[in-house]
């Protein structure tokens, strides 16, 4: 049964490649629709924080300055996800975030953490919600959110439970293409590449071409 971590960054800014570092990171286990484990922890790369920031996430320069090295963060962030796919909510950001983390801890990259996107994966599937940013997608599946939001854990708990929202509507809707196949992490990467008007065509090729895997193993 496949276990998938869900991930989410705090940063001092937008994106690494404008000098942007993650401050907290947070991975929850889901298997099988259900979370199994979860663990976050504050990050200091020796950057700084800037007000807007500050008052966005909660997160203070002060309470950086006791916490670990992000080197030896990002070490036990990729021992705890070790083999398993993941999952973050506007993935691009996160993806960002984690390889340059990991390159700069030094840390050789898992074969499993390619990212599948349920911001990617919502458009798909629910065109008609007004925006698909996690406070109102959370909204639009009424799925309460704990804690507070822009906090690592809390957003990571959240889209944690997004992701078998996904996962369902997915087998709901092709049902018949699907017969016993799950809708596992492959497939979501499949599918949020894939054009809305073409999704199903996108769906069946995959099928057609695991079975065909499956048979000649």
């Amino acid at each position: 049964m496949e276990t998938i971590a869900v991930v989410d960054f705090e940063t001092t800014g937008l994106g690494p490649t404008t000098g942007g570092r993650a401050t907290e990171i947070a991975a929850v286990l889901v298997r099988d629709g259900e979370v199994v484990d979860a663990w976050s922890s504050l990050m200091n790369s020796g950057a700084w924080v800037p007000p807007h920031i500050q008052s966005l996430t909660g997160i203070t320069n002060a309470m950086l300055a006791d916490a670990p090295d992000s080197a030896t963060v990002m070490c036990e962030l990729a021992r705890f996800t070790a083999g398993c796919p993941l999952v973050a909510h506007n993935a691009a950001f996160d993806r960002g975030f984690w390889q340059a983390e990991m390159e700069r801890a030094g840390v050789a990259r898992d074969p499993a953490h390619d990212f599948a996107c349920t911001v990617l994966l919502s458009r798909r599937l629910w065109p008609e919600a007004k925006s698909h940013g996690l406070g109102a997608i959370t909204q639009f599946h009424d799925i309460r959110f704990d804690g507070r939001a822009h906090r690592a854990l809390a957003d990571a708990r959240v889209t944690a439970e997004l992701l078998p929202k996904v996962q369902g509507e997915v087998a709901r809707r092709f049902a018949m293409d699907l017969g016993d196949m799950a809708v596992d992490h492959a497939l979501m990467l499949e599918l949020q590449r894939t054009p809305l008007r073409w999704l199903r065509r996108g769906l069946v090729e995959h099928v057609k071409a695991r079975r065909v895997n499956s048979v000649a193993a």
